[in-house]
């Protein structure tokens, strides 16, 4: 059905996509280093796996926008917002559930074990040095959570010298931003520190005056951020280090279910932290040894009319040991893991912990032509027993410039403690019988890299089941079945002295046993860039193109297409200061991405930058 419906495009697509590289002589370029899809440092054109990676560069170019609508540019990624700056947000990756993404700062577990997702808003770009996306399930890697993908998130760090860099901008909406770091390293050592402040007034959460929830006033969002990483190396190979984030921010949002209770002014306060100490051996030549342990907390207030109602914290403790070994062929990852999850607050949850112990083996080799992955993986859970997991992949580099990968894997989603132990209210209270929802996936995969770009193309079949739903009960149960089959092409590269980049992705997501499309996904999602310099100034213009989606899982309420048009540009000043401004939905398109709440007009941003080359 999906590639039937979907062959005239994949064919236009195609031919646009891979006509130019048919023409030109291969030259590979020094490929960047990644860590999620393997968890040992790997060459991405090594890699058998959908990886994307954002630098610092690229994050700059983001202007006012955030840290969910950078990555929904990327390939295989849709998000819907609840309205204004800082309201809940939702990531899919490859047409899978919000909840079915695992999100790491600097290999740490971050998020609510309560609802078992992560508040985006709370993540600023400004303290992001480095962004890894890995599509596909990672259960293998990673456990509970990663069926859709992973985005792991670098924060800044330090580098031989001593730089400062500072950056201040206003915009729309009345928003207003500023941050400043510091960043150095010297015999041995690694220094970073960074910190930021942005407030906006906002718009209206709810658009629709028929919602019960509409209040006219402007919900508005400030938070403030910091991070620090300090790392000493004595020697080579040998490295001890420290890890820190630190988000606090508000935002207002409305809700009720009656007019007067529409009238109140509700607020969310949350404070997402991470702190980490990690110890790196060379122990011999081919054994090298990462042991890690961190904290990261969710503490989240809310507030009606300035009084607190209601608050939930999460505490997670992590203790992982890694261990990389180069054997005759190929290298060996074999790793422990122990995880502590905790809640506290307001409710009172029957069961307010749990404990995950976990084992992890890998095994990555190249043989001439001829590349090969394996992991697997076993959770141990204190709340529902083991979890087994396990991918399996091969690529076969035909040139050097055409390679082509296949890749197989299970993964898993541990049900939430709102899911296991709600407490009764409004009639509402979880179930501890819920059984971990499960996943099986395929994928195969052609790239091609040559002087003028990369281009690949990935499809894509994830079987999801014991898919946990709430929809119409007092109670939930496992009873929800996915299949989600998809194709994503993408290119980058450099096309008559433009920096051109593009991905479309093509989606076929529905509950396998009523055959209504998933709620909030698009079927056709087009990204398409194109950028130059010349001489001081720089600038690139953008265009998303999403196709029409439902609210909700029984269709029935319709969320329209739409196009959204960005464009950037900078102009070098003097050396290492620069004016930049970015306008964001430049021709003020009127779209939904849920139901009833609003979504930014156009939008301006403008700034100072200054950042030492």
């Amino acid at each position: 059905m999906f590639i039937r419906h979907s062959r005239t495009v994949i064919a236009v697509a195609l031919s646009i996509v891979f006509q130019p590289v048919f023409a030109t002589t291969a030259a590979v370029d020094e490929a960047a280093v990644v860590v999620t899809a393997t968890r040992i440092p790997t060459r991405s054109d090594k890699l058998l796996s959908d990886v994307s990676v954002l630098y610092r560069e690229e994050i700059e170019l983001a202007g006012q926008s955030t840290l969910e609508q950078l990555l929904a540019r990327q390939p295989g990624v849709e998000y819907a917002a609840n309205g204004s700056a800082g309201a809940s947000s939702s990531l899919y990756i490859r047409g899978t559930e919000s909840g079915h993404a695992l999100v790491l700062i600097d290999g740490q577990r971050v998020g609510s074990a309560t609802l078992g997702a992560l508040s985006w808003s709370r993540i600023p770009l400004s303290q992001i040095e480095r962004i890894e996306i890995l599509r596909g399930p990672a259960s293998a890697l990673y456990g509970s959570d990663a069926i859709g993908g992973v985005v792991q998130i670098f924060t800044r760090r330090g580098e031989d010298g001593m730089r400062f860099h500072a950056e201040a901008g206003v915009g729309s909406d009345d928003m207003y931003s500023a941050n400043a770091g510091l960043t150095g390293g010297k015999d041995g050592w690694r220094v970073s520190l960074s910190g930021g402040s942005i407030r906006t007034a906002g718009f209206s959460n709810i658009r629709n005056p028929a919602n019960k929830g509409f209040n006219p006033d402007r919900d508005g969002f400030h938070q403030e951020s910091a991070t620090a990483n300090v790392a000493y190396a004595p020697t080579k190979g040998h490295e001890i280090g420290i890890t820190l984030f630190h988000s606090d921010g508000t935002n207002k949002y409305d809700s009720g279910t009656t007019v007067a209770a529409g009238a109140k002014d509700y607020e969310n306060a949350l404070i997402v932290q991470s702190y980490a100490g990690y110890l790196k051996n060379a122990i011999t030549d081919r054994w090298s040894s990462t042991l890690r342990y961190g904290l990261t907390t969710d503490d989240s207030t809310n507030y009606t009319n300035g009084a607190v109602s209601s608050s939930t914290r999460t505490e997670q403790n992590q203790t992982s040991w890694m261990n990389d070994v180069r054997l005759p062929v190929g290298t060996l990852l074999l790793g422990w893991e122990d995880l502590q999850q905790t809640i506290s607050g307001t409710a009172a949850y029957t069961l307010k912990g749990r404990t995950i112990r976990s084992w992890l083996a890998g095994w990555t080799t190249e043989h001439d032509a001829h590349r090969f992955q394996a992991n697997l993986r076993r959770d141990d859970n204190s709340q529902f027993g083991g979890r087994n997991t396990g991918s399996l992949a091969y690529g076969y580099q035909f040139t050097p410039a055409w390679r082509a990968s296949m890749n197989f894997g299970t993964a898993f989603r541990a049900p939430t403690f709102n899911d296991l132990y709600y407490p009764l209210n409004f009639g509402y209270v979880g179930n501890p019988n819920l059984q971990p929802e499960s996943a099986r996936n395929r994928e195969f995969a052609l790239h091609h890299k040559s002087a003028i770009g990369q281009v690949s193309a990935t499809w894509y079949r994830n079987d999801v089941k014991n898919l946990i739903s709430w929809s119409g009960l007092t109670s939930p149960v496992n009873v929800g079945r996915a299949r989600i089959e998809g194709l994503t092409l993408a290119y980058a590269g450099y096309l008559g002295g433009y920096d051109v980049g593009g991905n479309l992705d093509l989606l076929d997501a529905k509950d396998a046993s009523t055959g209504k499309r998933l709620a909030r996904r698009a079927n056709e999602r087009l990204n398409l860039s194109l950028g130059k310099s010349v001489g001081a100034w720089e600038w690139r213009g953008e265009w998303q193109v999403v196709g029409a989606r439902y609210d909700d899982n029984g269709n029935t309420v319709r969320l329209g297409g739409y196009t959204l048009t960005n464009f950037h540009g900078s102009y070098a000043i003097a050396k290492d200061w620069s004016l930049f401004g970015r306008i964001n939905n430049l021709f003020n398109k009127r779209y939904e991405l849920a139901a009833d709440f609003g979504t930014p007009g156009a939008n301006l941003f403008l700034g100072l930058r200054y950042q030492p080359k």
